[in-house]
């Protein structure tokens, strides 16, 4: 299960770190579209935006159908929960240790504001 789980999100992650992919995903958030029209849109070839749609589909993050000869992409069914639930558990453990170097950085600001104090 952890595997299945460290593969999505290494699928997921891969696919969102593209501009264009995530400029799909946000079009096809507003409506659906053949992948001529996403080609149009982002200004690339026909098979340069079928290897972004492979690669959000590989994702499960778009799923595409094909109607006579045109191809048209819709958001996947899969959501990103467990992409935002990694992200939370490591802005937790990021603001945590914030929170801790906050901690240090003022006790050494009062320090030195008495070590100024006694030098006087």
């Amino acid at each position: 299960m952890v595997q299945y789980i460290q593969t999505r999100l290494d699928a997921s992650f891969a696919a969102l770190s593209d501009a264009t992919r995530r400029g799909v995903l946000e079009q096809l958030g507003r409506t659906d579209a053949s992948i001529t029209d996403l080609a149009e849109k982002f200004h690339m070839t026909l098979t340069g935006m079928k290897k972004h749609i492979g690669v959000l589909e590989q994702a499960g993050l778009v799923t595409t159908e094909k109607i006579g000869r045109v191809r048209t992409c819709k958001l996947g069914l899969r959501a990103l929960e467990e992409e935002a639930a990694w992200i939370e558990r490591h802005r937790q453990l990021w603001d945590a240790r914030f929170n801790e170097l906050d901690k240090v950085v003022e006790e050494l600001k009062r320090k030195e504001k008495v070590d100024g104090r006694n030098k006087s």
